[in-house]
């Protein structure tokens, strides 16, 4: 299964595909000042048997003309069969939208990201039939943003250098700077950028950092990435879990259910919310508050 750091690194050109002109101009790759960019599908199979899917592919238009399409690969570690696949990607792409097709691939270490440099042939002995150049960025060329204001300026790249540095040793000075810098953003960016960072910071210590340096609030709307166990979505489930125990109480209320102290304190103590609500479609008929932990077998989360 594809993790969820290597997921937000491709993901957040989805999400923000403004972030190829910053990027593009780090490279040295000439790009028009104003571009539209659309996602496609990451879909390259021909036939069903066989599947093969690119993270993440977007058709860049320059204003100036030249269209062409970005493929975009997370790259963890060195891969031996990349030199087939990034290959046919390429091509395979090139021919399916009748325009020319970039590589772009992402990595949080520097020996991959050499690796990743390439170039990667294929043919025989002698003789190269195709061969892939790909565009890298990695901790060697994307910048260090420690300072809150350059972070605001361009919240996409600041947020980029976090998931990118995440084992630096300035991981924290880049994490507190993007933390500033979103004190003033709206709600949604807030949220937004919360969740991308927790996800892309991965199983390092900068997650952690991250996650205490947020402060939420719990009648934010809901997770941007749902079932990623990100610190908005627990807070957001507790909200959530809350206001169900808190219903399922005035419920009882209004038919003149007493409640014991132990009953309410199991009610307002639990946080499934699958159980929560079994327990709320009992209290629509329930004569006794036991009667909505009867069969417990059928409640999940105790």
């Amino acid at each position: 299964m594809v993790n969820s750091s290597h997921e937000a690194s491709h993901r957040i050109f989805q999400d923000r595909p403004e972030l190829v002109t910053p990027v593009f101009r780090i490279l040295g790759v000439p790009l028009a000042a104003k571009v539209t960019v659309d996602v496609l599908t990451g879909d390259v199979t021909e036939i069903r048997p066989l599947e093969r899917r690119v993270d993440s592919v977007l058709r860049v238009e320059p204003s100036d003309g030249g269209a062409f399409l970005l493929a975009i690969e997370a790259q963890g570690r060195r891969d031996p069969d990349k030199a087939a696949s990034w290959t046919y990607y390429l091509a395979y792409l090139s021919a399916k939208y009748g325009i020319p097709a970039l590589l772009l691939v992402i990595c949080q270490d520097r020996a991959t990201a050499r690796w990743a440099t390439g170039p990667f042939r294929t043919g025989v002995e002698g003789w190269t039939a195709l061969s892939a150049h790909p565009l890298v960025i990695g901790p060697d060329n994307i910048p260090v943003i420690t300072s809150p204001t350059e972070a605001a300026r361009n919240l996409d790249l600041a947020a980029f250098s976090a998931m990118t540095h995440a084992k630096a040793p300035d991981a924290t000075a880049i994490l507190e700077a993007l933390a500033n810098a979103l004190g003033t953003a709206e709600s949604a960016t807030l949220q937004y950028y919360t969740e991308m960072l927790e996800i892309g910071l991965g199983d390092t210590p900068a997650r952690d950092i991250w996650r205490n340096l947020m402060r939420l609030d719990p009648d934010a709307p809901g997770t941007y990435f749902p079932g990623r166990g990100t610190l908005i979505e627990e807070t957001y489930l507790k909200g959530e879990a809350k206001g169900k125990a808190q219903a399922i109480l005035q419920l009882l209320a209004a038919r003149n259910v007493s409640v014991p102290e132990p009953a309410r304190d199991r009610i307002t103590n639990c946080t499934d919310l699958d159980t929560l609500n079994h327990w709320f479609n009992r209290a629509v008929t329930a004569t006794d508050a036991e009667e909505l932990f009867a069969d417990a077998d059928v409640e999940l989360g105790q």
